[in-house]
């Protein structure tokens, strides 16, 4: 029993220490700034649809998510290769993982190499990326993108129709 205790504390420590690598500088993503996306979350049966937004902010790349109706879910900037809470909401630790796997799926292919670690990332002959420990990434359009994390998450990611952008 004493052991069983002990692993499941083992496995629990090393899910909270692992995250999702950041790039060692800003990178220029695929599309221009701000974006507006649709973030449409799956977990078996469970959908959520969502908004993020990404903007350049001078020194830094601001990250926020919506609800349909505006109310915002997380708020992060990533400054000096760190995220930092953005406003009075509280720390949204899936949120923050979403947006550093998306920061990685946005990055076009040729700068890889200069913004991630060596080994934390593999990129596949029909454009299939993975983002060590947790994300593979697919595409079906530079903005057309699914995102699933070894948690069993998926996140479906599209481009927001200018007539609902918040």
């Amino acid at each position: 029993m004493r052991s069983v205790l002990l692993l499941g504390l083992y496995l629990l420590l090393v899910a909270c220490a692992t995250q999702t690598p950041l790039p060692t500088q800003t990178p220029v993503l695929v599309a221009p700034l701000p974006l507006a996306l649709q973030v449409q979350r799956s977990q078996g049966p469970n959908q959520q649809t969502w908004w993020l937004v990404l903007q350049d902010e001078p020194g830094e790349l601001r990250a926020s998510l919506f609800d349909p109706l505006g109310v915002p879910l997380a708020r992060q900037s990533l400054r000096a290769g760190q995220w930092h809470n953005d406003g009075l909401l509280p720390p949204n630790p899936e949120a923050r993982e979403l947006f550093a796997a998306l920061l990685f799926a946005l990055t076009p292919s040729a700068q890889l190499a200069q913004r991630y670690p060596t080994g934390s990332w593999q990129l596949q002959a029909d454009g299939t990326r993975w983002l060590n420990p947790q994300w593979r990434i697919s595409y079906r359009a530079p903005l057309d993108l699914t995102l699933y994390s070894a948690s069993g998450l998926v996140y479906q990611v599209s481009v927001l129709p200018d007539d609902k952008a918040p």
